[in-house]
């Protein structure tokens, strides 16, 4: 007897086809263009854009309870207090997303985040994933030229925090937990194909 093999579906490797219609140079009889369709595969965006902020604020909401505590209760100084947040949050954070998928701070903005197999993260994984997040409070700074005809707007510089490190080198990735069930309808349709 031969022994089917189940190939394990990752999220990285889920494809999102798309079909694009292009104009060509040609008209019908009517004089209405000519459309050409292709169908792409496009890799499959779990992540939602502008994500950097909502992950910035619910880093601070979990690491307040904490910098509260040693502040008031332990009477530490602010910096003290702040330092000893910091690897709390990493530990309490790590624990937290291993059994629920999401923080305190992730839950009031309806994140969660799931590894690369669309299950909550592990402990190594979770506690590799929040210690590099310190990385993630590097600010990038970039030059905003807005168009000529923007007369009104100047020149600045904007600073936005790089939120994506730690999840691009863990595989893992921050989603909304409405999109959860849509990952795994397409994880387990990819994976039933692929056992045919």
């Amino acid at each position: 007897m031969e022994k089917k093999q189940i190939k394990i579906i990752k999220i990285s490797e889920l494809k999102d086809k798309r079909i694009i219609r292009r104009a060509t140079r040609q008209f019908d009889q009517m004089g209405n263009r000519i459309y050409k369709s292709f169908e792409y595969d496009f890799p499959y965006e779990p992540t939602y854009k502008g994500n950097e902020r909502e992950r910035l604020f619910a880093k601070l909401i979990d690491m307040l309870p904490l910098f509260l505590t040693f502040l008031f209760l332990f009477k530490k100084t602010p910096v003290i207090s702040f330092l000893y947040s910091i690897p709390c949050v990493i530990i309490g954070g790590a624990l937290c997303e291993v059994f629920w998928g999401t923080t305190f701070g992730k839950r009031i903005f309806k994140i969660k985040v799931l590894d690369d197999f669309g299950n909550y993260p592990d402990l190594l994984l979770s506690l590799k994933r929040n210690f590099l997040c310190l990385t993630n409070f590097w600010p990038v700074f970039t030059d905003y030229i807005p168009p000529t005809t923007h007369t009104w707007e100047k020149e600045t510089t904007l600073m936005n925090f790089s939120m994506h490190m730690n999840n691009t080198i863990c595989k893992t990735y921050i989603v909304k937990e409405s999109k959860i069930e849509e990952i795994k309808k397409l994880l387990y349709k990819e994976k039933t194909k692929a056992a045919q």
